[in-house]
């Protein structure tokens, strides 16, 4: 009682960017892995695409996607770290409507088993924009696959309590998750 979940899981249409200076679709494989998961959890992919490390050429793709009614959930990954280019911060929360504080700091922390101490180099975000769901995720393959399989695919999961992301996205019910009895 007063958890927001439903008996059956609701597809999501999710839109995958790499933000990549060097990669394209076969060297991609953060983005390939990704899709993978998507649609092994029986989501949906919407649109795929790849954009230089360039904040504006980031925004344009991401700008389009969220006024997209179709589109509910945009993965991106790249540019979270802190080399001379990486802006994928930069470009994407000045987007977001509401950021999802506990992201990023849920994600180190996972991280930090894989890693270590390295996990601070890490500025993986994530953010409501237009009731579209943005995850930001290091380049890294193994850092998409953590975030993944051990935090965004359960807040993807309509069947997943005490609360998940699923009502907060367009073209959803619009239940709200209430607090935890």
């Amino acid at each position: 009682m007063g958890h927001h979940t439903t008996d059956t899981i609701q597809p999501l249409a999710i839109a995958v960017l790499t933000v990549s200076d060097t990669r394209n679709l076969e060297t991609d494989t953060s983005g390939t892995a990704l899709v993978e998961r998507l649609q092994d959890s029986t989501h949906q992919l919407a649109a795929r695409a790849l954009a230089i490390d360039d904040i504006y050429q980031i925004r344009a793709q991401c700008s389009q996607w969220i006024a997209d009614e179709k589109i509910q959930v945009i993965l991106i990954t790249g540019g979270t770290g802190f080399t001379g280019r990486d802006s994928t911060p930069e470009a994407m929360t000045p987007l977001f409507d509401k950021t999802v504080e506990g992201f990023g700091e849920l994600f180190r922390q996972i991280s930090y088993r894989h890693i270590g101490s390295s996990t601070i180099q890490s500025r993986a975000v994530a953010g409501l924009a237009n009731n579209t769901l943005i995850f930001c995720l290091p380049g890294s393959t193994n850092a998409c696959k953590t975030a993944w399989d051990e935090i965004i695919k359960y807040q993807l999961d309509s069947t997943q309590g005490p609360c998940n992301f699923v009502p907060h996205l367009k073209m959803t019910a619009r239940a709200a998750c209430e607090t935890r009895g």
